[in-house]
Parts: C-alpha cells; sequence; structure tokens
C-alpha cells in the first residue's frame, strides 16, 4: 500500500509520421511484414526536437491541464535511454522549462523498464518524505540511436513522451510491484556503447533473445505481483504492458489466461517508444475514457528491455 495517486496524464507526440511503407523504400521489407510480426503500421519522429523537448512538451501539458503550480512540483523525474546529453539531465532541463522552482531532478535509465522503475521510485520517495507533489516523464527519441539500415530494429522503434502527475494524500492506495535485472544479459540489448573517444555505438539487439527471455519471465512476473498483492489475474481491470510487439503482448495474455481485451495496445500507430510506451499508452486511455482517474481500478504495469530489466506494479488510479 502507499498513500500516492496518480492525479493527471499527458503525452507528447511529434508531428512528423514514418510509415510502414516509407521503410520499403530504404530496407528489404515490406508494411505486411511489419505489420504481421510487430503490429505496428507508423511511428512518429521528432526531427530537430530532442527528448527534452518532447518531455518538456508532455510535462507542460500537465501542468496546463491541471490545478497545479509549477512551484508546487517537488521533483521531475525522466526516464529515458536517449537523453540530450549526460549532464545537464532531461529531468534538469523539464524542471528549469516549466519553472519548477522548487523541484530536484534526475534522470533513471533503464531502457523500456524505465518508466516503472521510476513510477516506483517516485511512489516510495513521496510515501516516505514530505514532498506532495511530483511528475515523472518517459521520453525518447528513438530513432536518433538506431542504424536505418538495420532492418531488424529500425522498423520497432518511434519517438514521444508521456508523463502523469503524483499526489501525495491521506487515502492508502494500491502499491505492489516486484522489479528484477539481469546484467549477465545485457549483451542482448546495447544502445550508445562507447567505441573509442567522441564515437558511440547505434543499438544492436538479440531480437530472438529478448523475445525469448520477455516472454518467460515477463508472465512469471506478473503472477508474482498478484500474489504479493493477493489479487488474481481476473481482479485487474486493465493490463497496461510496453508496448514491444503485440505478438509478445498477446502471448502475455495467453499465459495469463485472461481476455486480450484486457491488454489496450497502440503498437498500431506509435511503435515501440520505450520508457515512453506505458506513459503515453495511459494518457491515450485516460482521454479514450478506458480509464477514469479516481474511480479506483486496478492497474497492472509491466516494462521489460534492455539492462536486461523488467518489473510490474499494480496500482488503483
Amino acid at each position: 500500500m502507499s498513500t500516492v495517486k496518480v492525479i493527471h496524464t499527458s503525452s507528447y507526440l511529434p508531428i512528423h509520421e514514418i510509415k510502414n511503407a516509407d521503410w520499403e523504400l530504404q530496407l528489404d521489407t515490406t508494411d505486411e511484414w511489419i505489420r504481421k510480426r510487430t503490429g505496428i503500421q507508423s511511428r512518429r519522429y521528432a526531427r530537430e526536437l530532442t527528448t527534452s523537448d518532447l518531455a518538456i512538451k508532455a510535462a507542460q501539458k500537465l501542468l496546463e491541464e491541471s490545478a497545479i503550480h509549477p512551484e508546487e512540483i517537488e521533483f521531475v523525474i525522466v526516464a529515458t535511454m536517449t537523453p540530450d546529453s549526460m549532464s545537464p539531465s532531461c529531468a534538469a532541463k523539464v524542471q528549469g522549462a516549466i519553472g519548477a522552482t522548487n523541484a530536484f531532478a534526475f534522470d533513471i535509465s533503464a531502457a523500456c523498464a524505465g518508466f516503472v522503475f521510476a513510477l516506483s521510485t517516485a511512489i516510495k520517495m513521496l510515501s516516505a518524505g514530505n514532498q506532495k507533489y511530483g511528475i515523472v516523464i518517459g521520453a525518447e527519441t528513438m530513432l536518433s540511436v538506431l542504424d536505418w539500415k538495420d532492418r531488424s530494429t529500425a522498423i520497432l522503434f518511434g519517438d514521444g513522451a508521456g508523463a502523469v502527475l503524483l499526489e501525495k494524500t491521506d487515502d492508502a492506495t494500491l502499491f505492489v510491484e516486484t522489479l528484477r535485472s539481469d546484467g549477465q544479459k545485457g549483451e542482448a540489448l546495447v544502445c550508445g556503447e562507447r567505441l573509442e573517444q567522441h564515437t558511440i555505438s547505434t543499438m544492436r539487439m538479440d531480437g530472438r533473445g529478448v523475445f525469448e527471455l520477455v516472454s518467460r519471465e515477463v508472465p512469471k512476473n506478473i503472477s508474482e505481483t498478484l500474489e504479493k498483492a493477493q489479487m488474481s489475474a481476473d481482479d485487474v481491470d486493465l493490463y497496461v504492458l510496453h508496448q514491444a510487439n503485440v505478438r509478445l503482448i498477446e502471448q502475455v495474455a495467453k499465459k495469463l489466461k485472461q481476455p486480450i481485451e484486457k491488454f489496450p495496445t497502440n503498437l498500431a500507430s506509435v511503435g515501440n517508444t520505450s520508457a515512453a510506451s506505458i506513459p503515453i499508452l495511459l494518457d491515450e486511455l485516460v482521454r479514450n475514457q478506458l480509464i477514469t482517474i479516481g474511480s479506483g481500478q486496478k492497474l497492472l504495469l509491466s516494462g521489460f528491455g534492455g539492462g536486461l530489466s523488467w518489473g510490474s506494479m499494480i496500482i488503483t488510479i
């Protein structure tokens, strides 16, 4: 249990779109091949915008739509594997841009599990400390770190940002989590590796290896989290999973013996946005009235990716 709740969501997607047909012109692939294996039809491209630009736009929208003033925000956490720079952090840039003068700020890097790890950190800080409001953002410019000639990665990813506003309250709310990492398998997904001075690598990924690990460990991780919460899989209203691959999400639903309708996706229109995928989907579900903030719906969030890292949490919203 915790005393922290999500009181608002927001997201920002760049206006530029890359459709599967565009990749057909550059790679040995087809729209049908991509859709059949991933569920992706298009993705957004930030072009000249940086990760912090996307995060700032999501944070500004969050504050504009809520009744909270920037000075009331006491921390900003950005989950990202594509920061503008090692220093300053993306979170510091967001803090400065939105005028959150009383907030401290830092980034978390856990690839596609980053938002779950960041949200866990934020909930624990608010529960244990004196802060009242905090912002957690997942933001990525994945297309900036890809080899556009590598069919195995180029077609999968997109750019975007999503954010949640957290408030510490006097009421107890559900919060149960299970977070895991396995650094011994880290070579399965590598990005930004320093090759020599002033040179870093683009992403390389053992897609089959990651898929096999995730399909094995994520259902186990979710089941362990449900057991901790003394809940059955049927008790969860929606499973909000990292949007990696629609086939993987279908496999998780099958292993949990849950209807696929409880596993919403937006992969078709945004692709895999790494740490941004869960908060972007959360915001979409809120705006489409599939999630109502303050309703008490039970959500299971699960992120998984590079590190290798994965984790699940159950919250009420």
